[in-house]
């Protein structure tokens, strides 16, 4: 549902703004906004399934490589 604010007679464009940001802000639409904002829908099982199989694939291909020489292996350092 859309909000509509009609300027009254006599009235300051800020006192328009003014009560347009009040009506936006009992509406609720901003908190729906920022709600949604950031949503990340939760991955399928396809797609689960997809990425862990990626996952198998591109670490035996990294084992692989760390045989042949081919790949330094990466050192973790400690958090003191």
């Amino acid at each position: 549902m859309p909000i509509e604010i009609k300027k009254k007679e006599r009235e300051t464009t800020q006192s328009l703004l003014r009560r347009f940001q009040k009506r936006v802000q009992q509406s609720g639409i901003l908190v729906r906004a920022r709600r949604s904002r950031f949503y990340v829908p939760e991955p399928t099982k396809r797609q689960k399934k997809a990425s862990a199989l990626r996952r198998l694939v591109n670490q035996k291909e990294r084992e692989k490589l760390y045989k042949l020489g081919k790949l330094i292996p990466e050192t973790r350092f400690k958090r003191r």
